[in-house]
């Protein structure tokens, strides 16, 4: 019903940037809150950030300063600025939204993308 699809990562060196960015399509009414997590190998799952639909935003402490999340409401599209990339950034990047489906009643589940795979070098 809804699919969200992550595109931007690469390879990139220490100390560069890349922005990454998730566009939601489907049976969709509306988006609540859209999130950024990764996961590196041997490590659990962390949200990075997430971002409400009025535009609060809150960051995980090892990314504040740094990454910036944003969304563009009539793309369903949220993005990821990360700058001033570390080895320890590197990880596969999900996206995840809460979305309202367009059925009836409305109802409202979440979804994840593909992930996409951040790489820094030294």
């Amino acid at each position: 019903q809804v699919q969200l699809v992550e595109s931007g990562g690469g390879l990139v060196q220490a100390g560069g940037s890349l922005r990454l960015s998730c566009a939601a399509s489907g049976s969709i009414f509306s988006i609540n809150t859209m999130g950024w997590y990764r996961q590196a190998p041997g490590k659990q799952r962390e949200l990075v950030a997430v971002i409400t639909s009025g535009g609060s935003t809150n960051y995980a402490d090892s990314v504040k300063g740094r990454f910036t999340i944003s969304r563009d409401n009539a793309k369903n599209t949220v993005y990821l600025q990360m700058n001033s990339l570390k080895p320890e950034d590197a990880a596969v990047y999900y996206c995840n939204g809460r979305v309202i489906l367009t059925t009836t009643p409305l109802r409202t589940n979440s979804f994840w993308g593909q992930g996409t795979q951040v790489t820094v070098s030294s």
